[in-house]
């Protein structure tokens, strides 16, 4: 389960670059690229705690339910995750919608600070920096 957290971990930020590169050019695609950074992420976490989702509203609901909810991070972060979730689908479902410019930058932000809450999470749950 290592590899695969390492692998997801880097896709994670692989990805979130991509997220920072299109802000301005496809604010849709950002803000997609915002949400799929942090998905990947949270897979890395879970995965480190043997755990494996297939769909976006079960690792949702862990995310919540494992590690919000019991306050090992904070209700903001659940919060600008939800947030996220709903722009993924603006971004890559949206018809009519669409995402500005700002917001994909309001998104990008966010996803930063998961991934780095993220990584202080794996560092003090596993006592080594392992991603």
């Amino acid at each position: 389960m290592k590899e695969f957290a390492v692998t997801e971990w880097r896709r994670a930020c692989t990805t979130l670059d991509s997220a920072r590169r299109l802000v301005e050019s496809d604010p849709d695609s950002s803000g997609s690229r915002s949400y799929y950074a942090v998905f990947h992420a949270l897979t890395a976490v879970f995965a480190l705690r043997g755990q494996t989702f297939i769909k976006h509203g079960a690792i949702r609901a862990a995310f919540h339910r494992d590690i919000i909810k019991p306050g090992l991070l904070s209700v903001d972060l659940g919060q600008d995750y939800d947030y996220l979730m709903e722009l993924r689908e603006i971004g890559d479902y949206g018809g009519v919608m669409q995402i500005s410019g700002d917001v994909a930058m309001e998104a990008f932000k966010k996803a930063e600070k998961i991934l780095s809450e993220l990584k202080r999470f794996l560092i003090a749950e596993s006592g080594e920096d392992i991603v």
